[in-house]
């Protein structure tokens, strides 16, 4: 084997990786890119929320679902959709009891608020807890425990599904957007592929490597046409069948062909 057929092949062989903060579901972009390039192994590498970026700077990821905002000096990055906030409870509290609630509502209440919030808060609700919990996984906990109350983007809720809690929509919270993000000087083929998956696009009008060779079937097949001489050949049969059993003449000269009578002398 030469030397770029061992790259080629190294390189076919190499796996994507993508970084998912708790919460992210790639299920369905991860299926897709499976069915669209089966020779290179989509790898996801589950990292807290803190540690993305500096995973795709020092390029331990290709590329990763993020919550919004990153630096986008250092990166690129593509929003996906933004998250209902929602407030875990134990299931016998009485916010369990209603659909909704406002921050307001939440005043007389403990609210948690664990270092690594995906919220922003600028004002947290309700009162603060004496201290902040490391993670939101020790935060839920801690609302088991009946110490408190935790505001969350709604994906976390589910991640972190216990039966003895519950979750209800919080309509003022902050929102939690989650995108596609990757390091602006690293847009490969591959993450072209990528980009592709996320917005929908099918395979033939992808950008990345992949359709290429799609595209220009495509476009050849769209641009052949017939050769002149094939033309000329279907005129001349066409005009022969047209004037089958029909004759035109033009009158010769001196015949009386479409003249008058002629005028009596006088």
């Amino acid at each position: 084997m030469t030397a770029s057929e061992t790259a080629s092949a190294s390189s076919a062989s190499a796996a994507f990786r993508l970084a998912c903060v708790p919460g992210a579901t790639p299920a369905k972009w991860v299926r897709i890119w499976r069915e669209r390039l089966p020779d290179v192994p989509l790898e996801l590498i589950q990292a807290p929320m803190a540690e993305v970026s500096a995973l795709l700077r020092d390029g331990g990821a290709e590329a990763g679902l993020v919550r919004l905002p990153v630096d986008r000096t250092v990166f690129s990055a593509i929003p996906l959709y933004t998250e209902t906030t929602v407030v875990i409870v134990p299931k016998d509290h009485v916010v369990a009891a209603v659909d909704e609630v406002s921050s307001g509502e939440l005043a007389d209440d403990i609210v948690l608020h664990p270092l690594d919030d995906a919220l922003g808060w600028e004002t947290l609700p309700g009162r603060p807890a004496l201290q902040r919990p490391e993670t939101t996984a020790d935060a839920v906990e801690l609302v088991a425990a009946g110490v408190g109350l935790l505001v969350v983007p709604q994906s976390l809720a589910r991640l972190h599904h216990r039966r003895d809690l519950t979750y209800r929509t919080v309509v003022d919270a902050p929102q939690s957007s989650v995108a596609l993000c990757w390091r602006e000087d690293a847009t490969t083929d591959l993450v072209e592929d990528l980009i592709g998956i996320v917005r929908g696009r099918t395979v033939n009008s992808s950008r990345g490597r992949r359709a290429a060779p799609e595209e220009k079937k495509t476009t050849e097949k769209k641009t052949t046409r017939k050769p002149a001489a094939a033309k000329v050949a279907k005129g001349a049969k066409s005009g022969r069948t047209a004037g089958a059993g029909r004759t035109t003449a033009k009158p010769s000269r001196g015949t009386t062909a479409g003249r008058g009578r002629p005028r009596r002398r006088g």
